[in-house]
């Protein structure tokens, strides 16, 4: 572990009733869905991560639309060692094309019913219900 938190950005991909995640590799957080993303590069704006990352690991291309939320993800091991310290962005992105296919460090990735996600109806990382619930408010006319 690094003695400082590392920046990631989500890419939150909602389109009409459905939200994209996708279920983790590696860990933090192997085996639970969640949304597409990883770091973001030197040089790079976290909307510009977050498309990027969603395209690496799904194979669908969004355009940044704003950001939605901002997450601290602090892990310890048992004896109380910094396992992983993340600093994640959350950005609301636009659909532009592409139907999700695993990759990357991804096993399975999919459009999920926001209903199902609201009502914690399957393994997720924490706060995907929060963030898909502030989504959907701004995306709203």
């Amino acid at each position: 572990m690094t003695d400082h938190p590392r920046l990631a950005a989500l890419a939150v991909v909602l389109r009409g009733e459905h939200v994209l995640l996708v279920r983790r590799r590696n860990e933090p957080d192997a085996g639970l869905w969640g949304f597409p993303g990883g770091h973001v590069e030197a040089g790079e704006t976290v909307g510009a991560a977050a498309v990027r990352e969603l395209q690496e690991e799904t194979g669908v291309k969004a355009a940044p639309r704003g950001t939605l939320d901002t997450l601290d993800i602090i892990l310890h091991d048992e004896d109380g060692t910094l396992r992983f310290h993340f600093l994640l962005v959350a950005v609301l992105c636009a659909h532009v094309a592409g139907e999700p296919v695993a990759a990357d460090d991804v096993d399975d990735a999919a459009w999920v019913p926001v209903a199902k996600v609201l009502a914690r109806a399957l393994p997720m990382s924490a706060d995907v219900d929060t963030v898909v619930a502030k989504a959907r408010a701004a995306a709203q006319p």
